[in-house]
């Protein structure tokens, strides 16, 4: 028996968190899977390569700009309109936005559409998501528990429960990711009676080209990461894997919590 069976949708699914994401689901027993990113070309080939991995499955990918209300809708729709469901979402997309104090942010515009993308954006989809869930029967119960309307995971970060170091000045991207938080336990509160469970999965330093980078250049950063516990960056594999938890039935009595994955960082 599969964990996880219907119709899911991921957003910023062409690299790091969310490609991994798409490929947990399709091991889990996803039957059909929306792909939404800016980069239509790079998520293509990840929809190319999981039709090779996994025939059986359907795979649509679409292009979704964040920052605009009419794609949103407009994607949704076509989700909706090929698929007639969306059982789970993953709303991962996100921008880190100026990576300076804020003292040195000259440009308002780009702290402004950290906003828009992180926070207004990610607000828009499950809006549109909650929309359709309202309006479709829940799948049937599994041997791993009883399953909902549908499920929400909304990726927000440790930053979005402390503050950022003195080292990663990144107060717009701390900012919104707390407003993710506030929208995970407030929406979570009004739909969870109606079936709909909306979590948030909180990543510590994952391994990606870009933090690779500023290891490799910021003394700073380097000591930084000798705060994990665990003694090393997580892997975006291993971030899937607790989204594809937070999916599951077997999670079925969480709902506005979020879901800590930093390898202790921050249980100092």
């Amino acid at each position: 028996m599969s964990l996880l069976s219907g119709v899911a949708v991921i957003t910023g699914a062409a690299s790091g968190i969310g490609r991994a994401t798409a490929f947990a689901f399709a091991r889990h027993g996803i039957n059909k899977l929306a792909l939404l990113d800016t980069n239509i070309k790079q998520q293509e080939q990840v929809a190319a390569e999981i039709r090779t991995s996994h025939p059986s499955i359907e795979v649509l990918p679409l292009k979704l700009e964040l920052t605009s209300t009419d794609s949103i809708i407009s994607t949704h729709r076509a989700i909706v309109s090929s698929f007639e469901r969306i059982d789970y979402s993953v709303n991962n997309a996100g921008t880190s936005g100026p990576l300076a104090n804020s003292h040195e942010v000259s440009s308002l515009e780009d702290f402004r559409r950290v906003f828009e993308v992180n926070l207004i954006g990610l607000w828009t989809c499950q809006r549109e998501q909650i929309r359709q869930m309202l309006e479709q029967e829940p799948l049937a119960s599994t041997p791993f528990g009883p399953r909902n309307r549908g499920v929400i995971v909304n990726t927000a970060s440790m930053l979005g429960l402390i503050g950022n170091p003195a080292c990663t000045p990144a107060t717009a991207y701390t900012a919104t990711k707390h407003g993710v938080m506030g929208v995970v336990r407030g929406d979570s509160n009004v739909y969870a009676e109606k079936g709909i469970r909306i979590n948030a999965i909180c990543p510590g330093y994952v391994r990606t080209n870009l933090m690779e980078e500023g290891v490799g250049i910021s003394e700073l950063m380097a000591m930084e990461l000798k705060k994990i516990p665990i003694g090393r960056l997580a892997e975006s594999e291993e971030i899937a894997q607790a989204i594809s938890y937070l999916a599951s039935p077997m999670s079925s009595y969480m709902t506005g919590a979020g879901l800590v994955v930093d390898g202790g960082y921050t249980s100092q």
